[in-house]
């Protein structure tokens, strides 16, 4: 598991002046994660007003106008400002996106010069979930990293192919700009915004006041191997099907290349390619996915469903299981069994 540390170096020192928020109400946002946003910052204010502090966060809703619909109507965000009224924030909050992404994206392309030129500006961006979609439409994440939901994956790389995609840590931090994967893992990036400007203990307190669970660092236990299949080359997707159809098998490298009449060096570079992993890497997982499912059913013991996959080695099982879920094999079925 990666545990990222707070950079400290980055880290704000409390001051009285109070810090501009500025939540973005973009098309097609999920309501919850603004009001949750709002909500928590807010709280933090009055955990210091209990402490005898003055407020450190001013919070505006900031659209591009009073007004603004989403999801086809279905409710109404009343913003405090518009971007044209605000020429100075200190932090940037994307919602988290939900729908086509490809249509939000050019819902809100009249955020991004305000926003370009607020980050160039020295305002951080707190983007949420897949509100990295737009966010990385602006250019602004090309060669920096971004978490991912595991889900978005595949889409998220089709499309911008420049950001460094990562999917075993819920939370970046890079230059200011702060990413999170996982549809409610935005809770723990905001614990990990409070620490950095307010420091540890008010970040606990959040924690502790809303039952966030603080120490969730990796979406490892909750991914779902989805094998990216949209890439238009046969012969790939043929053995990917064969891989996947097959997770008892344990056909060995060269035995897949010999099935599909093709060299293993060329195979492998295609595969590696098209896939983001390795014939072996994609073996593993289809395999480590077919055992979680059983190990969910909670039938059958560890070492029958070790069997099962083509593993004799329970120790290598166990291995190769918790490399893809930070978990054991009984670790995750104490976690996960209905």
């Amino acid at each position: 598991m990666t545990i990222l540390p707070v950079d400290y170096d980055r880290c704000l020192v409390y001051l009285s002046t109070m810090k501009h928020i500025s939540i973005l109400p973009l098309y097609d946002a999920n309501l919850s994660s603004i009001d949750s946003s709002h909500q928590l910052f807010s709280r933090v204010n009055d955990f210091l007003a209990f402490q005898g502090k003055t407020p450190f966060y001013k919070i505006e809703i900031v659209g591009l106008s009073e007004n603004t619909k989403s999801s086809n109507g279905l409710y109404s965000i009343f913003a405090d400002k518009t971007i044209d009224q605000i020429k100075k924030t200190d932090a940037i909050v994307l919602p988290l996106l939900c729908g086509d992404f490809k249509n939000a994206i050019y819902e809100n392309k009249g955020y991004t010069k305000w926003l370009t030129s607020q980050y160039q500006n020295g305002a951080e961006i707190i983007c949420l979930c897949v509100g990295s979609f737009y966010l990385a439409s602006t250019g602004l994440l090309n060669n920096k990293k971004c978490a991912v939901h595991w889900a978005a994956t595949n889409e998220f790389k089709g499309m911008f192919p420049d950001v460094k995609i990562i999917t075993e840590s819920i939370i970046t931090d890079e230059n200011g700009i702060y990413t999170c994967g996982g549809g409610f893992s935005y809770l723990n990036l905001l614990l990990y915004i409070f620490e950095k400007h307010l420091g540890k203990e008010i970040s606990i307190l959040a924690s502790k006041m809303f039952e966030i669970d603080i120490e969730r660092k990796s979406q490892n236990p909750f991914m779902i191997f989805i094998g990216q299949k949209k890439h238009g080359d046969d012969i790939v997707l043929q053995a990917q099907q064969f891989i996947e159809n097959n997770p008892s098998a344990t056909p060995t490298v060269e035995e897949i290349c010999n099935k599909f009449s093709i060299g293993r060096r060329t195979f492998e570079r295609r595969f590696k390619k098209h896939t983001g992993n390795s014939i072996l890497e994609y073996t593993q997982r289809v395999k480590v996915e077919f055992a979680k499912k059983q190990l969910e059913a909670g039938i059958k013991s560890v070492n029958e469903i070790t069997y099962e996959t083509g593993y004799n080695d329970i120790d290598a099982f166990r291995k190769v299981f918790k490399k893809h879920t930070d978990l054991t094999p009984s670790a995750y079925r104490k976690k996960f069994t209905a």
